[in-house]
């Protein structure tokens, strides 16, 4: 049987450019569109040229990108005024890209109201601006902004709009749940109408997820008729965001409904790059990644509940509705208060140490760990501090940072000043570390590592060490509460690990945390142990 072809048209260098916080540079968009390239997906719309100098500069010089087709993104012609001699058309056909994306209305009450024209004029501009870019041989896209309001409101003329631009040749015919209100049901039922003007193999999809359904509408589509999808990589976009193509592009190869009978220019290889591309946005805006995101998030193959553990060790399909692997992702055993000695034994196979099930080492674990969660330890997401405690419990931890004493002071005349001091006993020889910072944890760190030259075989180790962040959370209240500290950490490797300290003393807490940072850091270089004095 022949199947479908589904066309993945990405969007996250200029809807993804729409979210709050976000500000692409040239050079994030080359790297960004480099590794979307690299997966395969067909369309990357690198922006709007002609509306503001990053853009510009982007679409001056075309980024080499295989087979995906780099694409320009713009409006249609104003009201009154030639497609040849439109200036905001102008920089779309001189952009260096085969393909342009062109937005237009189809909800007669914007045309109305936004626009300030008659029905009659919108549905020449989309015409004329169609015709302009096919008759100089551009791939044409229309975007029918708003469509699923518009068909609501007035069937007859949302189709006439999409009428216009595939009559005069447009590609595809993109039908935009602009404000993200649609509900599958809906989409499904209009575009089962739609397909009846417009064919199936013509039409695409592009959702915004404010009600949580911008990837059940991109594939209720699909199923109804439509053959292209756009969306972003992690659901970037305005508001709450668009199509999630990381849960989009996996779904369609991996669920029969959808496997049994589309294809994808994707190779299936590609699929084990998806947690990559994910993880890889978030490192260019500097966000913490959404550990919840099916597919590629970081607990999305993680398990808790001490029986959910073993069933999943016996068959991983109990809990895991596909193999980790696939998308590039990997299962996480939670270790926890909730854990059994499943999770203690598959946590360690984690980490390399085999272990027989009736080992006593193993409830020993369990115990200390249950026994710390209740003081107020939690290793659901401080798999470092974790994993030092399992090895210590094992004898299998090298002593390395042995504290003699630490003190910080705060004090505040015309400014803030926070000084720390800490003394290590290292090799039989008292090592003096002094800092400042900006807080009690950056003067800590500051004091340890900017000091540690005096112990050259640590300190090397160090360099490359960055703290990424800091979470205080109150377990209870009263001037006596206690606090829990989190540290993550990160190195060279890109790869980041959580730490955890307890206490009624926030510093001390802060202080747990951050030594734990620094011995997992030197306990995975391997780095030779604490000598102590004969």
């Amino acid at each position: 049987m022949n199947k479908e072809k589904i066309y993945i048209f990405d969007t996250t260098l200029r809807d993804g450019a729409q979210t709050e916080g976000v500000d692409f540079s040239v050079e994030d968009k080359n790297k960004i569109a480099k590794i979307l390239s690299n997966i395969g997906v067909d369309y990357i719309e690198g922006g709007w040229p002609g509306a503001n100098p990053v853009d510009n500069e982007f679409f001056d010089k075309s980024p080499n990108l295989g087979n995906s087709k780099f694409t320009a993104f713009g409006m249609t012609k104003k009201n009154g005024v030639s497609a040849d001699n439109d200036p905001n058309l102008s920089p779309l056909m001189n952009a260096d890209c085969k393909t342009v994306c062109v937005v237009g209305k189809t909800w007669d009450f914007h045309v109305k109201t936004a626009l300030g024209i008659k029905n009659e004029d919108n549905l020449k501009n989309i015409k004329e601006t169609a015709k302009h870019f096919v008759k100089n041989n551009k791939e044409f896209l229309f975007d029918a902004e708003h469509f699923f309001d518009g068909y609501k409101n007035n069937p007859n003329y949302a189709l006439d709009c999409l009428k216009q631009a595939y009559d005069e040749g447009a590609r595809w015919v993109v039908l935009c749940d602009t404000n993200g209100g649609t509900l599958p049901n809906e989409v499904g039922e209009i575009i089962n109408s739609v397909t009846k003007v417009i064919p199936g193999k013509n039409l695409g999809i592009h959702a915004h997820n404010d009600t949580e359904n911008a990837v059940s509408n991109s594939l209720t589509a699909v199923l109804a008729g439509a053959r292209q999808i756009q969306g972003t990589i992690n659901g970037l976009g305005e508001r709450c965001g668009n199509a999630n193509l990381m849960s989009i592009i996996p779904t369609l190869f991996l669920k029969k409904t959808f496997s049994d009978k589309f294809d994808l220019n994707i190779n299936k290889k590609k699929l084990s790059s998806l947690t990559e591309c994910s993880r890889f946005l978030d490192e260019v805006l500097n966000k913490k990644p959404n550990k919840s995101m099916a597919y590629v998030g970081g607990s999305a193959f993680s398990h808790k509940g001490g029986l959910h553990v073993s069933a999943v060790k016996k068959d991983p399909k109990t809990y895991e509705h596909i193999d980790p692997k696939e998308v590039g992702n990997h299962r996480n055993i939670i270790v926890s208060n909730q854990a059994g000695r499943s999770n203690i034994i598959s946590r360690l196979e984690n980490y390399g140490i085999k272990i027989d099930s009736k080992d006593t080492n193993v409830q020993k674990i369990l115990n200390e760990v249950k026994e710390r969660e209740f003081t107020g330890y939690s290793y659901d997401g401080a798999d470092a501090s974790f994993e030092l405690l399992a090895n210590k419990l094992l004898g299998k931890l090298p002593e390395y940072l042995k504290v003699k004493n630490y003190n910080v002071n705060v004090k505040k005349d015309n400014e803030l000043k926070t000084t720390a001091e800490v003394t290590f006993i290292i090799d039989g020889k008292e090592i003096h570390c002094q800092g400042e910072g900006n807080g009690p944890v950056n003067a800590l760190d500051n004091a340890i590592r900017s000091n540690f030259k005096k112990v050259e075989k640590y300190y090397k180790y160090f360099s490359d060490l960055k703290l990424l962040d800091y979470k205080v959370r109150i377990l209870n209240t009263g001037t006596g509460a206690t606090t829990r500290v989190s540290i993550e950490s990160t190195d060279k490797t890109g790869k980041s690990w959580f730490t955890i300290g307890v206490s009624q003393n926030i510093i001390e807490a802060s202080f747990k945390a951050l030594i734990d940072s620094l011995e997992y850091k030197l306990f995975k270089e391997k780095a030779p142990a604490n000598i102590h004095e004969k």
